[in-house]
């Protein structure tokens, strides 16, 4: 049954794009959690009463205020492309979709601010007559609006060169609006972005981004074999330390994926390891070399242009893949869930100088569990490797082990069963969240049960 509070805010707000029918209410209302064994059962069947999608900050600003004053509970998205149970509602309310609020407000250059629900690639097919792209996306780039990405994201292609969506110099500014009678804009900038970064939207509306630009390339593609995982995984160390080659994605995976990415097993091979690569075309060659010199095959190659037509939508050849970064990063897991429902995911990061001496390790001791695929980033003007590995599931309590002895080998963990950002393991911000959460959302009705013992934390922090 409607509840009065939510059927006084659906009539103040009628002119607005409203949904409430139950398969709207389901889309809208789920994320990728389902990657979890762990998260499914608990999330499942947890959505929204209505689904609202403005097209403006003006609509923006009433459905906040709506939300205050009637005392809703308020859960914003993106493509909701998250793993977590980011943009599940766990106390119904309102979804506030933001995929329609995706105008480029302005590009100069170097940098571009977007509303927060513009598409990732969409930005990218907007900036490309300017010679000009974002530095970095993650590999659901077709789905991930870039408010999503900072709310929620952590890295992706790009991310050799670029680093962390977290770095400083990452994010230029954030705009945030306030839910309150009267919503607030507060625009953040250099460590004050770390307040809404990675918060899953729990501490005010992301309404608008402005991020760093780097100059377009001709982006190629290439798949190489390799006899060994530490072979390849050497191989992706070197290409990453090489300055002078421009990179957009590195990522080594163990023989045993190959089966789970059916479209690529032609140019896999038999229980061979293998890259998949992005690089600047002119620079091809000298690619092609590194991999030799290595001791590797390369078995695909795609050109800027027929890479860039995948990318973009547009026609590629017959029985060709689609764009590479889409077989990386966690889109992996989601291959092989098509094959294999019983695979789920962790998210490991191995720390620099040591990392391949770890990879090495681990790849022994979880053998029988665990199918690593390594995707090279520079943080801090380092060269380590992060990694979101295939785990054969049996049980939570596996899980948890798998973790607990990576953690205690000196390989850092982030816990991906968890919808709680107080468990999300490295990746918790270094900014204060819950007292921004005071400011921002002082009521409490932004994706309620995400953050949790927030008010305590706040009063504490006040006194």
């Amino acid at each position: 049954m409607t509840s009065p509070a939510l059927s006084a805010l659906r009539a103040e707000l009628a002119d607005l794009t409203i949904y409430d029918d139950a398969p709207s209410l389901r889309m809208h209302s789920r994320d990728f959690f389902w990657f979890s064994p762990v998260l499914k059962p608990d999330l499942e069947g947890k959505q929204a009463e209505l689904v609202i999608l403005p097209k403006t900050k003006h609509e923006v600003r009433r459905v906040a205020s709506a939300c205050a004053r009637h005392r809703v509970p308020l859960t914003v998205r993106g493509g909701g492309t998250g793993n977590y149970g980011q943009a599940v509602p766990l106390e119904g309310g309102v979804v506030l979709n933001l995929t329609r609020f995706n105008r480029v407000v302005s590009t100069t250059l170097g940098a571009g601010r977007f509303e927060a629900g513009a598409n990732m690639l969409d930005i990218d097919k907007a900036l490309a007559p300017l010679g000009q792209e974002l530095r970095m996306h993650p590999s659901t780039r077709a789905q991930a609006t870039l408010g999503g990405f900072i709310a929620g994201g952590a890295a992706g292609a790009g991310s050799c060169t670029w680093g962390q969506i977290d770095n400083p110099g990452a994010v230029i500014a954030v705009e945030v609006m306030t839910v309150e009678p009267e919503p607030r804009l507060i625009e953040l900038r250099g460590k004050d972005i770390l307040k809404v970064m990675h918060a899953y939207g729990v501490n005010g509306i992301i309404t608008e981004v402005e991020v760093p630009l780097a100059p377009a390339h001709a982006w190629a593609e290439r798949i190489a074999t390799f006899d060994t995982l530490g072979q390849a995984a050497a191989f992706g160390q070197a290409f990453t330390e090489c300055d002078g080659i421009a990179k957009k994605l590195i990522s080594i995976h163990d023989p045993r994926i190959a089966p789970y990415l059916r479209r690529l097993a032609p140019w896999l091979g038999e229980n061979k390891a293998f890259a998949i690569l992005m690089v600047s075309e002119p620079q091809g060659d000298e690619l092609d070399r590194l991999i030799a010199e290595m001791g590797g095959t390369v078995t695909f190659v795609r050109g800027a242009t027929e890479a860039r037509a995948a990318a973009f939508g547009e026609h590629r050849e017959k029985g060709a893949p689609g764009p590479l970064y889409e077989y990386t990063w966690n889109h992996t897991t989601l291959h092989a869930l098509k094959v294999d429902p019983d695979i789920t995911y962790l998210q490991l990061r191995f720390p620099p100088v040591r990392n391949l001496e770890l990879l090495a390790w681990a790849e022994t001791h979880f053998h029988d569990d665990v199918l690593f695929h390594i995707e090279f980033q520079r943080r801090q003007g380092k060269v380590y490797h992060s990694s979101l590995p295939l785990v054969r599931f049996t049980t939570a309590e596996r899980l948890h082990e798998i973790m607990a002895q990576a953690e205690a080998a000196g390989i850092q963990a982030s816990n991906p069963h968890s919808w709680v950002l107080n468990n999300a393991g490295w990746k918790k911000v270094d900014a204060p969240q819950p007292e921004f959460k005071r400011i921002a959302d002082p009521q409490g009705l932004m994706n309620p049960g995400k953050l949790l013992n927030w008010q305590a934390d706040a009063a504490q922090a006040a006194e």
